[in-house]
C-alpha cells in the first residue's frame, strides 16, 4: 500500500481558514444559519470551522449540530456486516434556517442524499449547502457538488483519500492511499 500527501497541516490549515472565509461571506454573523457536521468523520471539520469562526473571526455562538445518517443509508441491511450508528446531536432549529451540511469527502454523493433526508427529521431547512474539505471527481453516482469545497482531488479505481485530524489520528493531513 503506498500514500501520497496530498495536504499537509499547513495546507490544512490554509483551506481551512478559506472555508471559514467563504462562509462569512455567505453567512455573516450566521445568525440564520446552522452548521451541521455529518458524522463520523464530517464533526472534526465542523467543530474546526467553528472554532476558527468564533475565534479568528469573533463570530459569537455560530450554531453547530451532528447528524447520524446510519439508517438512511441506501446500503443499510444491504451489506453482510452490521453498521454502527452515531450520535445526532442538533440543539437548535433548523425550520426555516440556512443549513450547511459538512463533511470532510464528497465521494458518491450517497451519504450526503442520506443527510438530506434525515435532517427532515428535524424540521424544513430554508436553504442547504454543502461544504466538504475534499470534492472527489470521477466518482459520483448522484447530482451533488458542494458549494465549498477545499480542495478537488481526482482518484482513480481502487485509490482511497484518507482525512487525518489532529483530534483524532494524532495529525492534520490528507492522504490519497494505493492499495
Amino acid at each position: 500500500m503506498s500514500q501520497k500527501v496530498l495536504l499537509n497541516a499547513t495546507e490544512v490549515h490554509i483551506a481551512l481558514q478559506r472555508l471559514a472565509c467563504q462562509l462569512i461571506e455567505n453567512h455573516d454573523t450566521f445568525s440564520n444559519t446552522v452548521l451541521i457536521g455529518i458524522q463520523p468523520r464530517g464533526i472534526y471539520l465542523a467543530e474546526r470551522l467553528k472554532t476558527i469562526l468564533e475565534t479568528d473571526y469573533k463570530i459569537k455562538d455560530v450554531p453547530l449540530g451532528y447528524l447520524d445518517i446510519t439508517f438512511y443509508r441506501d446500503d443499510f441491511r444491504r451489506s453482510g456486516k452490521t453498521l454502527e450508528a452515531n450520535k445526532t446531536k442538533i440543539n437548535c432549529v433548523v425550520e426555516d434556517k440556512k443549513v450547511v451540511f459538512i463533511d470532510d469527502v464528497l465521494y458518491t454523493g450517497r451519504s450526503i442524499r442520506s443527510a438530506l433526508t434525515a435532517i427532515q427529521s428535524f424540521g424544513r431547512p430554508l436553504e442547504i449547502e454543502l461544504l466538504t474539505l475534499i470534492d472527489r471527481r470521477f466518482s459520483r453516482h448522484l447530482p451533488i457538488q458542494p458549494d465549498y469545497r477545499g480542495r478537488q482531488v481526482d482518484a482513480f479505481g481502487e485509490e482511497k483519500v484518507k482525512v487525518c485530524w489532529e483530534e483524532k489520528d494524532g495529525e492534520d493531513a490528507v492522504y490519497l492511499v494505493n492499495n
